[in-house]
């Protein structure tokens, strides 16, 4: 079993999509398949932003928490 794609290599695939659709020669079913998995593609990254943002907030707590305590 092939491992999901992480971060780096789904925002290279959205990149990919971008530029596939400003071209102007893409007909339009491939338009909307390439619209739709770009649109799932950047929930993906989206979440994986946020849940960074979280683990990068609760450290940053828990290290003001450890400098208050020794002071």
């Amino acid at each position: 079993m092939a491992a999901k794609p992480g971060f780096e290599e789904s925002l290279g695939r959205l990149e990919e999509i971008v530029r596939r659709l400003e071209q102007d020669n893409v007909p339009l079913e491939e338009s909307i398949k390439l619209y739709e998995e770009g649109m799932r593609i950047g929930k993906k990254c989206r979440l994986i932003l946020e849940q960074a943002d979280r683990r990068i907030r609760k450290l940053t707590e828990e290290l003001e928490n450890e400098s208050d305590d020794e002071s």
